[in-house]
């Protein structure tokens, strides 16, 4: 007993005399008082609260502190979100409220509301930038004959612009779109802004009117025509249809994609009963769809705008070549998608696609076997044999393979331009060339036909010597099927979009596939 006494003693005093290690002291941070204001360290678990992943990088950038509450940059993020609806986007989308309350009472926030404050300017200005650069609404899921490439944003690094020394108007235009069609929109939906508001009648007409008739309609048609700006102030306002009023018409109709004859039919007078909230809207739904084209296009592509019905070749930004082209009927809708040209085929053969088997040959060659022959197609049965006319079975149409012959009154034409693409749709020329005359060329079957498709055959396959005009003739001429690479890197983008302006002039096309009011209403 005493043995085990002696020992716990001992134990005692040289546990008593081991040096004892004083708690770790944790520094309190700081508040850094600058003149411009207070910078606050932000504690680690608000910042890991955060359920923007862009606003916790922006945080840990600059080292968990806040930022805007001694930056003068804040008014200009806040004058930014007062001004949102001139990119298109919706003031009640945005926190304004709460922060024009946290800034009108900056003064008599405590540190802890002033970091509260600082995260929800940059909680908004992350929204900002991701609506702005992305869009708020995914094409994929909203269309099935759409395939456009998602872009890759780092949200991050255009988020960290705005905290950037003397780089704010950098940081809100690296956030847009850059394509000079997108900075067209901005520059048309400014316009529409400066508009009066549009009190105007609804316009209705029985008949078409011409130069020098008297009706009565023509009196709103005036008004909205000066509305418009397309015709100048009148004093007094008369039914008669004079010279100056068909020149407005003509302006009018220019602007509008319609066919310049300076007669008021249906179609102008659609075009005229578009009040200016309509418009507004409009030049909105572009805006979004723009924000899902591409962000960067290449050195040189093709881009063609359905509703316009044109094909504009770009090359290091400059328009250098421009095609009037027929897109698809609206029941059989040209697809938008983005690829790159791969080959040019002389004198193509074409298969068949499955609608217009279905909608067309099916019931055209049931009525008439000859049809086959009149069309120059001929028909393969799973074997790759040919089937007669005679023999085709109506009940088993499906399963043959159509297949028109080369040449002249070939529905392709003479030339076909070829790019992957999941829709199995390409470029061509056409056996019907008088329809590029047309006004409105919704006419094809999803493909696009090209007006003059020799000349851009011979700028795409750029080969003076081997490849001019007179080569590619004789090409064709030979009758025989040729496939020949496009060396160089051409893009093709086939895009939809409305609305635009030039030179200060507001511009609108016809919504083919009418896509426009159901995209401004899911975006608001």
């Amino acid at each position: 007993m005493k043995a085990i006494s002696v020992f716990f003693l001992m134990f005692l005093l040289l546990t008593s005399c081991k040096e004892k290690v004083p708690p770790k002291i944790v520094p309190i941070p700081k508040i850094e008082i600058t003149e411009a204001g207070k910078i606050i360290p932000i504690d680690s678990a608000k910042i890991a609260s955060i359920k923007d992943s862009s606003v916790m990088a922006f945080y840990n950038a600059v080292q968990n502190k806040t930022i805007w509450m001694a930056d003068s940059t804040r008014i200009k993020i806040i004058s930014l979100f007062n001004h949102v609806q001139d990119d298109g986007l919706f003031p009640k989308d945005f926190d304004l409220k709460k922060i024009q309350k946290s800034e009108e009472n900056i003064d008599n926030l405590s540190d802890s509301e002033l970091v509260d404050y600082d995260i929800l300017l940059t909680e908004n200005l992350s929204f900002y930038v991701q609506k702005v650069s992305k869009g708020s609404l995914n094409p994929s899921k909203l269309y099935s004959n759409w395939e456009l490439k998602e872009n890759e944003i780092d949200f991050k690094a255009l988020l960290l612009n705005f905290q950037k020394k003397d780089s704010f108007d950098y940081a809100v235009n690296s956030a847009s779109p850059n394509h000079l069609v997108y900075k067209r929109l901005k520059v048309a939906l400014k316009i529409i802004n400066a508009l009066p508001k549009d009190n105007l009648k609804k316009i209705e007409i029985k008949n078409k009117i011409v130069l020098n008739d008297s009706n009565e309609a023509m009196i709103e048609i005036k008004k909205k025509l000066m509305y418009w700006k397309d015709l100048k102030s009148l004093d007094s306002i008369t039914p008669i249809y004079d010279e100056d009023t068909e020149l407005a018409v003509k302006k009018f109709q220019i602007r509008h994609g319609l066919g310049v004859d300076g007669v008021i039919g249906g179609g102008t007078v659609q075009a005229l009963n578009f009040t200016k909230e309509d418009r507004k809207k409009q030049i909105i739904a572009n805006m979004e769809r723009w924000r899902w084209f591409p962000r960067i296009f290449e050195p040189e592509y093709l881009i063609i705008n359905i509703p316009d019905y044109s094909l504009h070749v770009v090359k290091n930004s400059d328009t250098i070549r421009v095609h009037r082209v027929i897109i698809g009927k609206p029941a059989r809708k040209t697809p938008v998608l983005s690829s790159k040209l791969t080959h040019i085929i002389f004198n193509p053969t074409w298969t068949v696609p499955p609608t217009i088997l279905r909608n067309d040959v099916v019931p055209a060659a049931s009525r008439n076997r000859n049809y086959f022959s009149n069309k120059k197609i001929t028909i393969y049965d799973s074997n790759n044999q040919k089937v007669s006319a005679d023999n085709w079975n109506i009940n088993s149409a499906r399963s043959y393979r159509y297949v028109q012959s080369p040449g002249a009154s070939n529905s392709l034409g003479l030339v076909k331009f070829t790019f992957p693409n999941r829709f199995t749709v390409y470029l061509h020329d056409t056996n019907t060339r008088g329809f590029f005359d047309k006004d409105i060329r919704a006419l094809s079957s999803g493909c696009v036909r090209v007006q003059n498709p020799f000349e851009l055959t011979e700028y795409l396959l750029d080969d003076p010597e081997k490849w001019n005009l007179e080569k590619i003739n004789e090409a064709i001429n030979t009758g025989k099927t040729l496939q020949v690479q496009i060396k160089k890197d051409v893009y093709v983008h086939i895009l939809y979009w409305t609305a635009w302006s030039e030179n200060g002039t507001l511009q609108f096309r016809d919504d083919l596939y009418n896509l426009d009011v159901d995209l401004y209403k899911k975006l608001d």
